[in-house]
């Protein structure tokens, strides 16, 4: 059998995910695959590398600093999250990336990015974590408040646009178990939210725009499948079990920690039910 992590985006909600895989990687089980979404890819490259809790403690130490996230790099590069400091600062200097052993992992990373030009997903698995770096920061890139990053002759913008919760490649992909973690409550509910300045800054990009306009229908399509083929037992969801208020750029240190905590705690709850359902010899359908 073939396992595969799916793992929803939420720009620092994702630090839940954080606490969920740093629990996984003690208990040391066997992934064939991921699938990230926005930052549930930027998490999980230190699944990769085997560097349990450092998402959790550079988001903690550089939240509050300037150059990281916020007004300040958006008025100086055009990014909420900094290029150069988030994406090469960090893990070439400051809280060193283990580029050699993400390496040499056999675990498949798939980064999914949204491509502006046709609105649609596309998932690329990032094979070399320092040569793809671009592509990570591609899929994390949040439209409105980030540059449109160019590779090649595509441009791609936040993976979470066009899909959120991207089940249906995981089966696609031939995965017979499939774990979710979510970032948000089983209750939550994408409401449609017109922002009309995304009008004028996409309007050369209207199959983007319009997967954009349509997001909320498409989150809640997936989330209601991810409740179905949960009810089924055909995947297995973790997911927060209370709301933490913490902001998509969070600068307060205690709500990052707590909103980490719970991944860890929703995750030693539902341990014992997540091994019985890796136990199971049923294929996802």
């Amino acid at each position: 059998m073939k396992t595969c992590l799916v793992l929803e985006g939420g720009a620092l909600r994702g630090i839940y995910t954080a606490g969920v895989l740093d629990e996984l990687i003690k208990d040391d089980i066997k992934i064939d695959a991921i699938i990230g979404v926005s930052m549930g890819s930027l998490i999980a490259v230190n699944y990769l590398s085997n560097q349990p809790g450092r998402a959790i403690r550079y988001n903690k130490e550089y939240c509050n600093d300037k150059r990281y996230m916020g007004l300040y790099p958006l008025l100086k590069e055009g990014n909420i999250v900094s290029k150069q400091f988030a994406y090469y600062d960090i893990p070439e200097k400051l809280d060193k990336f283990d580029y050699e052993t993400y390496n040499k992992s056999k675990i498949k990373l798939y980064c999914t990015v949204t491509n502006v030009q046709s609105g649609k997903a596309e998932y690329i698995e990032i094979k070399d974590a320092e040569k793809d770096i671009e592509i990570l920061r591609a899929g994390s890139s949040m439209p409105g408040v980030s540059k449109i990053v160019e590779i090649g002759s595509k441009k791609y913008l936040d993976g979470g646009i066009a899909d959120s919760i991207p089940v249906r490649k995981a089966i696609e992909l031939g995965y017979d178990k499939i774990i979710v973690v979510e970032t948000r409550t089983k209750e939550y509910r994408k409401k449609n939210k017109e922002i009309k300045i995304m009008n004028f800054k996409y309007k050369k990009y209207p199959k983007f725009l319009k997967t954009l306009q349509n997001r909320n229908i498409k989150y809640n399509q997936e989330k209601e499948e991810v409740i179905s083929l949960e009810a089924l037992g055909r995947i297995f969801v973790i997911r927060p079990s209370r709301v933490v208020p913490i902001k998509r750029i969070e600068k307060n240190k205690k709500i990052i920690q707590e909103q980490y905590d719970l991944g860890r705690r929703d995750y030693i709850i539902s341990k014992d039910e997540l091994f019985k359902y890796l136990k199971k010899q049923k294929k996802v359908l």
